[in-house]
Order: C-alpha cells, then sequence, then structure tokens
C-alpha cells in the first residue's frame, strides 16, 4: 500500500474507464450529471472501507521514506451532495497540486455521517498515493443521511486514527494529518455503543470530544475546513461552527469555497509539522531538477 505517484495521465485513464471526461484544467465534467449520486454511485458500505477491526497502515519506503499520512474526512450527509459532487470533479486538481509539494503523501480517504442515524457513518480506506486514492472515493457510499441534532460524527476521523492506524512517522517524531471536511458544528461526543458495533472495539462509554482530541492532538495535527457552498448548509450553522470548531480547534478551523479547497489542504500540510520533512525533499528535488 502507497506505492506509486499521482499521474495526470492515469487520472485521465481511470476517468475514461468510468465514462468521465477530463476537461482541459483538468477537472472531471459534471455539467451532464444531476447529483453527486451520479459521481458516487455505490448503494451499500464497501466491504474495502469497512472499519471493523481494521487497522490501516502509512509505512515508510525506499520510494516515499519520510511519508505524511493525511486522514481526509468528508462529510457525506446530504446537504453535502452538490459540494462532494464538485469535490469529486476536482480530484485531480487537489491531488496534483499536493503532490507538487509533498512527495511523500499518502491519503487516507473516509465516509463520515451520523452515527446515530446512519447505517455507514464510517468509511475508512488504505493508505495511497496513486489513482487508488481516486478509486477509493468512487467505493464511498453518499448515504445522503444525518439527521436533526445540528452536527455530525466528524471526530470519528479523530478516533480512527488513533486507534486504527499504525504510522511509520510516529517513529520519526512526526506527526499524520487530519483534514474533516463539512458544513454543521462539531459533534459534542461518539456514541459508545454505536462505535463498538462499527469498530469492534471494547468501549463501554461514550466518547467525549474535548478528552479525544487532547489524545488524537499528541498524534495528529488536526485541521477542520467548513465548506461554504450555496447548496450546502454552512450559512444557517455558521455561528455554531466558529463555537465549537473554533474554540476547540483555534487556527485548525479554516473555512473555504469550493474553488478555494486544494489551496487550502496545501495550506493546512505547509502550515502542519507533518509536511516538514517532505516538503524539504520537495523543495530540494526542484532545485536540483532546475539546475
Amino acid at each position: 500500500m502507497g506505492g506509486g505517484y499521482w499521474r495526470r495521465s492515469d487520472f485521465e485513464a481511470y476517468s475514461f474507464s468510468a465514462g468521465r471526461r477530463v476537461t482541459v484544467d483538468g477537472r472531471v465534467d459534471t455539467s451532464g450529471m444531476r447529483g453527486a449520486q451520479d459521481m458516487y454511485k455505490a448503494r451499500r458500505l464497501d466491504p474495502a472501507l469497512d472499519p471493523y477491526k481494521v487497522m490501516r497502515e502509512c509505512c515508510d519506503s525506499e520510494e516515499h521514506p519520510n511519508t505524511v499520512p493525511v486522514i481526509l474526512g468528508l462529510d457525506v450527509t446530504g446537504s453535502m451532495g452538490g459540494a462532494l459532487l464538485r469535490t469529486a470533479s476536482a480530484l485531480n486538481v487537489i491531488m496534483t497540486d499536493v503532490f507538487a509539494g509533498f512527495r511523500d503523501v499518502e491519503f487516507m480517504v473516509m465516509g463520515i455521517g451520523d452515527l446515530v442515524y446512519d447505517r455507514a457513518p464510517i468509511q475508512i480506506s488504505q493508505f495511497e498515493s496513486d489513482i487508488r486514492v481516486a478509486e477509493h472515493l468512487d467505493r464511498i457510499w453518499f448515504e445522503r443521511g444525518g439527521g436533526g441534532n445540528a452536527f455530525e460524527s466528524y471526530t470519528a476521523a479523530w478516533y480512527m486514527g488513533l486507534h486504527h492506524t499504525k504510522l511509520d512517522c510516529h517513529k520519526r517524531g512526526r506527526k499524520g494529518l487530519i483534514i474533516t471536511l463539512g458544513d454543521e458544528p462539531l459533534n459534542p461526543y461518539l456514541p459508545g455503543k454505536r462505535l463498538r458495533e462499527l469498530t469492534g472495539d471494547p468501549l463501554q462509554e461514550d466518547v467525549e470530544t474535548r478528552r479525544l482530541y487532547a489524545e488524537a492532538a499528541e498524534k495528529f495535527d488536526i485541521y477542520h475546513i467548513a465548506i461554504d457552498d450555496r447548496e450546502d448548509c454552512y450559512a444557517r450553522y455558521r455561528e455554531g461552527i466558529e463555537n465549537s470548531f473554533g474554540q476547540l480547534l483555534g487556527r485548525g478551523l479554516r473555512t473555504a469555497t469550493l474553488d478555494a479547497l486544494p489551496r487550502t489542504i496545501i495550506d493546512c500540510l505547509r502550515e502542519s509539522g507533518a509536511g516538514a520533512d517532505t516538503a524539504k525533499r520537495a523543495d530540494a528535488e526542484t532545485a536540483k531538477e532546475a539546475d
């Protein structure tokens, strides 16, 4: 897992095989699509993304000696449909920009819903650094669920990163990176009974958000990008997002339009200590190639 590099030619070939057209600017043409369901075609939890008793690994190798594990958690509830469609359409642009500056990044893609209401509120891929990132994204079930509790289970990304990953960066004294994307406030807890059913972990109580953050922040730099889009719920929940994510994460809370999303993700990587080694290596290799 985690071998190879992201290449536009691979993305174009993969998109063609899926019946999609890539425009000259590197994005998937979504003009003929009715909505996110035309991009995210899964109708149930894919076994490859099942979180039950799994351990995802991000290992250093000769090809990627300073791996930077990035968990990218996507809100797959109903209000994020339009945003998810455009995020998927811009995946090539996002990945091309990221890998241009960070050679050893490996992405885990997560689908996040609501642990109380949804059937598959945690979907978790392997860590990858090539076209398999797109393949995993296509496997995510856009359940279009969520509930009336004014938050989604965003901290599932923190929990899975802390308890269901094995990362070589920790051996080098480096943190991983968790970035969640969504349009609602931070959830105050994860229901323990439901989390136990989904993961197989022997939990006896709910997982309180502040305690989880304190533990996860020792191993990860944590960011949340609130997606400000005309089709989602950001405008309705703006104050709640700032009062929940903002108070806990401080500068770790970012707000971005979908057009600004690629740059915002890169900014998180550059500001995070997680990307320091690979960014320096990328800059050195770029300078060497220029000489």
